[in-house]
């Protein structure tokens, strides 16, 4: 008889509990393995100080979280991701030296970067150069398509021309634009005059703002001069504030002249007068209130690790799903390979918070849907019209050659004295 507090195993169960401690010491050794293998560095460039940071700062929280997931499920190729975070500083250049130190100094294996074009336009001959790869998360004025980025964000088909046929069936046919003064502003604009005079409306004015500032009175004295029944605006960052502000001290608010954004989604609401934007209108391809089970799933997630009170947007969403794309590419090919992920990347098709999204294998740009949002008094944005199934992405608009298009940038180009933003301030 054994003694009292002693136990021995039946010998039916030593084989199970020999390969219970087999297992055991299997999935020790592979956290031991995944704790101590090189992490996967991936650069997150993007401004996280000056005008853009308002936006640009919670690309960064969406694609951090992005990242934790993965590492929650083991990582990739039995590694950790560890991000190297970036501050492009809202500054071309600073943008460029950083994208550099990124791929020879810390040795990324992709990076996710950028809002503005500007940005983007001069990060890109680096990413060239070194023959690395970039994800850019953001709508933009197409015109480009370099074989080193994959565009997830929309192409000027499935957000700017959306909008302005909206603009026109619900909301009046006298058009007025006004945008930051760099390249995409400058660029959808003339997207948006070719298809105005397309759909036979009428183009009543057209403005800029300078680069961050809140010089805005004499723009605005001209809208409420030329009486439209539309503004379509691609001001970006802190500029809004101001912007909207002097509308409503001008007596046009949004039931007298309602204002459609194709660069403010609810992240940007949170730190912008909302008293002064309430009943306006944006033009996105994601909005948080879109009902999906994915897009459920990814609200409670972030905002179970940023707050109850975040909220998202199309870019968030957007640089979210870029993240997961490029994991599910490297996933596939188990190799971190540039031109293997990229050739991967331009097969997937991945359930996003929006829908299904897949990469275009033509143009490197994503299918994307669209839908137009009035802003709440509360901050939130009510989905009025939306298109339920993607559209395919045209980078060039047909009413211009790729030619035409390209000496149109490049005259640009050369009037800002080898820039992607206008250096001068107007008066």
């Amino acid at each position: 008889m054994a003694l009292k507090g002693s136990f021995r195993a039946p010998t039916a169960f030593l084989p199970l509990a020999a390969a219970l401690a087999v297992v055991g010491a299997a999935s020790f050794w592979g956290l031991a393995q995944f704790t101590k293998a090189a992490p996967i560095k991936v650069g997150v460039l993007h401004s996280r100080s000056g005008p853009m940071a308002i936006s640009e700062n919670s690309m960064v929280d969406a694609e951090l979280l992005a990242i934790e997931e993965i590492n929650a499920k083991g990582g990739l190729l039995g590694r950790k991701i560890l991000p190297v975070i970036a501050d492009g500083k809202s500054d071309w250049p600073t943008f460029a030296k950083e994208a550099e130190r990124l791929i020879v100094e810390e040795n990324v294996s992709i990076i996710f970067g950028c809002w503005t074009s500007a940005s983007r336009k001069t990060v890109a001959p680096v990413i060239e150069k070194y023959g690395q790869l970039m994800v850019y998360p953001m709508a933009y004025e197409g015109l480009e398509q370099s074989p080193n980025i994959i565009y997830t964000g929309a192409a000027p088909n499935q957000q700017v021309i959306p909008a302005i046929k909206w603009s026109l069936d619900h909301l009046g046919k006298k058009f007025y634009l006004i945008g930051s003064d760099y390249v995409w502003p400058r660029s959808i604009n003339e997207i948006m005059k070719d298809t105005i005079r397309a759909l036979g409306a009428d183009l009543v004015g057209e403005d800029y703002i300078f680069f961050g500032s809140s010089n805005v009175a004499k723009a605005v004295d001209r809208i409420k001069a030329a009486q439209p029944d539309v503004v379509l605006s691609s001001v970006v960052g802190d500029s809004n504030k101001a912007f909207y502000q002097a509308l409503t001290d001008a007596g046009l608010s949004a039931d007298r002249l309602p204002v459609v954004s194709v660069s403010i989604g609810e992240e940007e609401l949170r730190s912008l007068p909302i008293a002064s934007l309430q009943g306006h209108y944006s033009a996105w391809n994601y909005f948080e209130a879109i009902k999906t089970p994915e897009n459920e799933r990814f609200l409670a997630n972030f905002r179970k690790k940023y707050g109850e009170n975040r909220v998202t947007s199309d870019v968030i969403a957007t640089s979210y799903f870029s993240v997961r794309l490029w994991a599910k590419a490297v996933q596939e090919e188990q190799s971190l390979d540039v031109e293997r992920v990229r050739r991967t990347m331009l097969t997937e098709t991945l359930d996003a918070p929006e829908g299904l999204v897949s990469v275009d294998p033509y143009t490197q740009h994503s299918w994307r849907s669209f839908s137009v949002g009035k802003i709440r008094p509360d901050g939130r944005i009510e989905v009025v019209w939306t298109v339920n199934r993607p559209i395919r992405p045209v980078p060039y608009p047909p009413s211009r050659t790729k030619a035409e298009w390209d000496a149109f940038l490049t005259a640009m180009y050369n009037r800002w004295g080898g820039r992607w933003a206008n250096p001068i301030e107007a008066n």
